[in-house]
Formats: structure tokens, sequence, C-alpha cells
């Protein structure tokens, strides 16, 4: 029988489409408020697939990543995104939201980003939120599946994704380490504080 464990912690990344770049610190800000301090902000990349966004967001945005420094729970992305969505309302006007805002859950085997918007292949969170496997790490590299954003499935993004995977792997690389460091000086430590 299986025995039920708790999840592994995984790097939260936070994926942003903005048509308002001159409020970005103030979003930055925001987002390290809730979750805490950033790690690394991609470059800024084009967003060529799709022309959805540009009248609610009264012009064309633009997409970057964000990795935070605390790794987190994926049994919380629900509340990663209800978080997010609060902090898009900070930056609408009256045609609606100007900063899109999706996070994601980084791990060494995948990247799930949350969704307000069921399809056949979301599973259902909680509160209306829906989580969808993304991209799949398989053979070296990010897999795409047939429903992965253009833009997720791009190379630039995915070279993102390999970079922030990488630092994900040498945080966990220290952090057991450090906990085998400290089962094994509790095992032959024998003075008492």
């Amino acid at each position: 029988m299986a025995v039920a464990r708790k999840f592994e912690k995984c790097a939260l990344v936070i994926g942003i489409l903005s048509s308002l770049e001159e409020k970005r610190d103030e979003l930055l800000n925001l987002l390290e408020k809730d979750f805490g301090p950033i790690l690394h902000v991609s470059r800024t990349l084009d967003f060529p697939y799709t022309d959805y966004y540009d009248k609610e967001m009264s012009g064309h945005p633009v997409r970057y990543l964000i990795m935070f420094s605390n790794s987190v729970d994926p049994a919380l992305l629900a509340d990663y995104k209800m978080c997010t969505n609060e902090i898009e309302h900070v930056f609408e006007n009256e045609a609606g939201r100007r900063i899109n805002i999706d996070p994601g859950v980084l791990s060494l085997s995948n990247f799930v980003l949350a969704s307000c918007k069921n399809r056949s292949h979301r599973i259902a969170l909680k509160s209306g939120v829906y989580a969808e496997l993304t991209l799949i790490y398989q053979n070296k590299d990010f897999q795409c599946l047939p429903w992965t954003y253009a833009d997720y499935a791009s190379e630039e993004v995915k070279e993102i994704l390999r970079f922030f995977r990488t630092e994900y792997k040498s945080r966990l690389v220290i952090a057991e380490t450090k906990k085998q460091c400290l089962t094994e000086k509790e095992q032959f430590c024998t003075c008492k504080p």
C-alpha cells in the first residue's frame, strides 16, 4: 500500500503579461509583500502570439517571468491564484485589467499553472481555480502538451524555465545537504546545550 507523504516544496514562478510597464516596480513590490523575496526576474519578451489581450489591456502586452526565493507548497496553488487576482484589480482601469498574473509551481518534473478558466484538461482545486499541467520535464528538457499556450511552448520561455529549474534544483541539493549535516551532527554530538 502506498503511503501519502507531504508534497515536496516547489519553486513559485509567476508569469506576467503587462501593458503597464511603468508600474512594474509597484507590481514587484506587491508580489514581494505577498510571496517573499524575488530571486529572478526574466528579460522582457515580446508577446506576438495573439491580440486577445490588447483591447482589455489598452495596448499590446509584454511577457516576463518571476521566480521567488521561498519554496512553496504546491497544494496551495489556488490560494496563490486568488491572491494574484486581487493584485490584478489594483491595476485595472475602465477597460479591464492591465496586468495578467499567472502563478505556477515549478518542480523537477513539471510546470503547473493556475487558471480560473475550466477546460477539459484542467483539474479543479478550489474556489473556481484550476490547475493546468503546462509543461513536463522529460528527456532533459521541457516538453509541451497539446494545450500548452504558445508563449509557454516557445523556446524563449522554456529557456527561462530551464534556468529557473537549475536554480531550484541547486537549492534542493543545498537544503538536502544541510539536512544531512544536521542529522549527522545530532547523531555524533553528545553535548547538550
